[in-house]
């Protein structure tokens, strides 16, 4: 009897209750998706509200600005105050200036911050954790603190109304992306350099023809920051040219405001128009942010 209880199989009882188990599972699982969906739409949408505004902004008229409480679509969309915004400024002498500083920024960014990452990763040497502790401590020291010494040695190097001080210091690393790639370099198997140098591969040829390589969704994540931040960058420009055929789109957005009045419908279609390169290249290498991210914090130095 006993032997015959047992091929039998679980019981009907045993049967409802794992069911049970299960569907209160799925329930409590329906429930936390829902509430993080719920909350990602709720900080999608506050985050995507003065992006609508600045994009409704810049086709409403004054009368429509000036209207109380706001309006939020425009009485008439005024498409005209595209051009006109671009004929108030030339735009196009401005997106070359900021590109070509971006760009010798980006790639200044680039080489410096992979191979000191690179050293500290796969290099070692008396002494790497506390220097590169001292470099992280950097990160603490507000910008403000050293802008008076570095104008101060801008001005006796001549660079003063050049780009040179806007793009030389990217050339010298920056600690925030210089620890995003040596965490993720930590995570690429040592094997391979091991690999390479039975082979005869030196140091560089390992860091130029493996590490690189499979290092190519931080890199596109740095480059994604790095544009950003010298596409949008205000106060550098502002301080360091001082020639208005060398200013940069971000800071010819004041010329929409003077003394009397600001023009805030071009004020906005200017911005608009600055802020696509940005929003393309956020979209185009978002795929690459979430695992690039994740992985820096997945080996410990």
């Amino acid at each position: 009897m006993a032997s015959s209880s047992l091929a039998a199989g679980p019981s009907l009882g045993d049967l409802l209750l794992g069911r049970t188990r299960a569907a209160r599972a799925a329930r409590v699982e329906l429930a936390r998706r829902s509430l993080a969906y719920l909350l990602t739409t709720i900080l999608a949408v506050m985050f995507a509200t003065p992006f609508f505004w600045m994009v409704s902004s810049s086709l409403k008229s004054l009368s429509d600005l000036a209207e109380y409480p706001p309006r939020l679509l425009p009485s008439v969309f005024l498409w005209s105050n595209y051009p006109e915004a671009l004929r108030a400024a030339p735009f196009g002498l401005y997106f070359l200036n900021t590109i070509k500083i971006t760009a010798l920024g980006m790639l200044g960014q680039i080489i410096s911050g992979s191979l000191v990452a690179y050293g500290f990763a796969r290099l070692r040497f008396k002494g790497s954790n506390f220097w590169f502790m001292v470099l992280l401590s950097t990160m603490m020291l507000p910008h403000q603190v050293t802008l008076i010494p570095q104008c101060l040695l801008f001005r006796e190097l001549g660079w003063l109304n050049t780009i040179a001080p806007l793009v030389v210091p990217a050339y010298f690393g920056t600690p925030f992306y210089i620890f995003l790639l040596r965490q993720f370099f930590m995570t690429i198997p040592k094997e391979l350099d091991e690999a390479a140098i039975v082979d005869g591969a030196g140091r560089f040829g390992i860091y130029w023809q493996i590490i690189l390589p499979l290092s190519r969704p931080i890199l596109t994540t740095i480059v994604a920051f790095s544009f950003i931040a010298h596409w949008n960058d205000f106060f550098g420009p502002l301080i360091y040219l001082t020639d208005p055929k060398s200013m940069t789109v971000a800071v010819v957005l004041l010329t929409f405001k003077n003394d009397t009045q600001t023009l805030f419908q071009l004020l906005m279609a200017a911005s608009t128009i600055a802020l696509i390169p940005v929003v393309i290249v956020f979209f185009l290498a978002q795929r690459y942010f979430v695992s690039s991210i994740t992985m820096t914090g997945l080996k410990e130095g």
